[in-house]
């Protein structure tokens, strides 16, 4: 992921993520890894803005057995496409989420990265998808599609 050296980048997307968000969510702990807004030099012609987020392990998030709930991760993964859209945006523009799918594929005992990508970004919707995989062993825990609506400021 890279950082840039402008006014907007990875700072301004942490800003908005300790601001924007409900307090429960902030609960999350949820941390920026990593902020693409702009292809690097030789970027596949499929390159799509995003954002690389991760939820630490916590027994709160958990139901019997020490193993993340669904909810936790859905709500991770939405905020993640908050973030990726921030990318594609340049910038934090007000949106809400339209509608969201998401495919367990496994069961999750640890932290986990959210790998959220903006599959297309148009004037009054944004769509995208993320992949949440275990930090232990790097392994797909499930995939999220996602509709957002861009609303005015």
């Amino acid at each position: 992921m890279q950082q840039q050296a402008t006014e907007f980048g990875i700072g301004e997307a942490r800003r908005v993520l300790g601001e924007v968000f409900a307090p429960w969510v902030l609960d999350l702990n949820l941390s920026i890894e990593g902020f693409d807004f702009t292809p690097p030099p030789g970027a596949a012609t499929d390159w799509q803005p995003g954002a690389i987020l991760r939820m630490p392990f916590s027994e709160r998030l958990c139901r019997n057995g020490g193993i993340v709930c669904g909810q936790a991760l859905m709500a991770f993964a939405d905020t993640s496409m908050v973030i990726a859209n921030l990318a594609a945006n340049r910038g934090y523009r007000p949106m809400t989420t339209v509608d969201q799918t998401t495919h367990f594929m496994r069961a999750v005992t640890g932290d986990v990265l959210a790998d959220a990508r903006v599959v297309r970004l148009g004037r009054t919707m944004s769509f995208g998808r993320v992949t949440l995989m275990s930090t232990t062993d790097n392994k797909p825990v499930a995939m999220v599609s996602s509709a957002f609506a861009m609303l005015n400021a």
